[in-house]
């Protein structure tokens, strides 16, 4: 089992460790560097050390026969025979990859009453569609998802298996991974292919999102990534395309261990993921009595209401209004930030933007880096301004 000490004989107290561990698990004691419970064996501070007083025993890795492993998978998830979007981005991707590593891509759908869903996976980039139909497939359960796909992944062996960082998919996700022993890397900004060694490049934001790391799975299969919506566009859809369709011999049903008692749709407006205009407030909106000014241009506009973290952690607005690393990613035409910093963890919920409007008062706030046209002033009083305008303009 992995593990990090320090070596006290050899340990001079130079403290440079101490700067280089990213999660501060590192202190001096008695002139002595001491590791603390914050430690994730990341190795960071073994290089850094100069005298050779940190000891870091790794893990044995095992390989394992990788051979038989084939094809990339796409879980496509799919409510009451309406797919998510983010499995048509995700088939597309799956296309371009499966180009480089000479391999097919494969649609897995569980549901029941499944439909035509079938073809307009084979028109946006599936070459094989599997299909488990039945009736106790009908609503979501990880453990009951998970259960039927382990079933599938273990007798096919998939290269690599791909699923959408919606809230189904990081619990179904894990489920599978955990299962199969093999890596998972979650939210994924990039995709690449290492061709030489087959690998699946899974690049995702770290520490805070301030930097971009690269993961790779190098002894296990199948590879797993999960991707948020919007980060990847549809591919144009060919509906003369022709692709295989199977399906599966569906299994004794299995028992979940959480129950639906009953479906609670979202009420509060147009979703985020669909918007083509978002309006979004930041702390610089300054209270959440100050909300509704954003919400009537967004109503003018025809749009949906967003928001960055602090304003949910103050309790301001909904999570599922949230945009950012730890909120939605979201592509829309027109984005109009009031009152957001344009702090890296917001900036990594926008996908590709046609056009970034930002309202700050500073005029040095990050978010006039990225932004199409900047406005600087009180957001409280330009809001009010614009919604005139565009209610004349129409």
């Amino acid at each position: 089992m992995a593990s990090i000490s320090i070596i006290k004989e050899k340990c001079v107290g130079c403290r440079r460790c101490i700067g280089t561990c990213p999660f501060g698990a590192i202190e001096l004691k008695d002139k002595k560097a001491v590791i603390g419970p914050k430690c994730t064996l990341c190795g960071s501070c073994v290089e850094s050390c100069k005298f050779g007083a940190i000891e870091f025993i790794r893990d044995e890795s095992i390989k394992h026969d990788l051979s038989a492993y084939e094809g990339i998978w796409v879980f496509a998830e799919q409510r009451y025979g309406k797919l998510k979007p983010v499995a048509l981005e995700l088939l597309g991707k799956a296309e371009e990859l499966a180009a480089e590593l000479n391999t097919h891509v494969t649609a897995v759908i569980l549901g029941s009453d499944i439909g035509s869903l079938p073809k307009e996976l084979v028109a946006y980039g599936a070459d094989e569609v599997m299909i488990m139909d039945a009736p106790w497939l009908k609503d979501f359960n990880d453990h009951i998802y998970g259960e039927a796909m382990l079933d599938l992944v273990k007798k096919y062996k998939p290269e690599i298996v791909l699923i959408g960082a919606t809230s189904n998919g990081r619990s179904l996700a894990p489920h599978i991974s955990s299962a199969l022993r093999t890596g998972l890397t979650a939210d994924c900004t990039i995709l690449e292919i290492d061709k030489e060694e087959r690998l699946l490049l899974q690049t995702r934001p770290a520490f805070g999102g301030n930097l971009m790391a690269t993961i790779v799975c190098p002894n296990n299969r199948p590879q797993m990534a999960t991707v948020r919506p919007k980060v990847f566009k549809q591919k144009e859809p060919d509906f003369e395309r022709k692709g295989r369709i199977t399906f599966m011999d569906v299994p004794s049903p299995v028992e979940g261990f959480v129950k639906k008692i009953r479906d609670i749709d979202n009420d509060d407006g147009l979703n985020l993921a669909d918007a083509d205009i978002i309006v979004s407030v930041g702390r610089g909106i300054g209270s959440q009595k100050n909300i509704h000014l954003a919400q009537e241009l967004a109503d003018a506009l025809g749009g949906a209401l967003g928001s960055s973290r602090p304003v949910v952690d103050s309790g301001w607005m909904p999570y599922s209004q949230q945009v950012g690393q730890t909120g939605k990613t979201v592509a829309p035409k027109i984005y109009i930030a009031c009152g957001i910093s344009g702090a890296i963890q917001h900036l990594a919920g926008l996908a590709d933007i046609e056009t970034i409007v930002a309202i700050n008062n500073d005029p040095d706030a990050p978010i006039f880096k990225v932004a199409n046209y900047k406005i600087v002033g009180d957001v409280k009083e330009i809001l009010p301004m614009l919604t005139e305008k565009i209610k004349e303009a129409k």
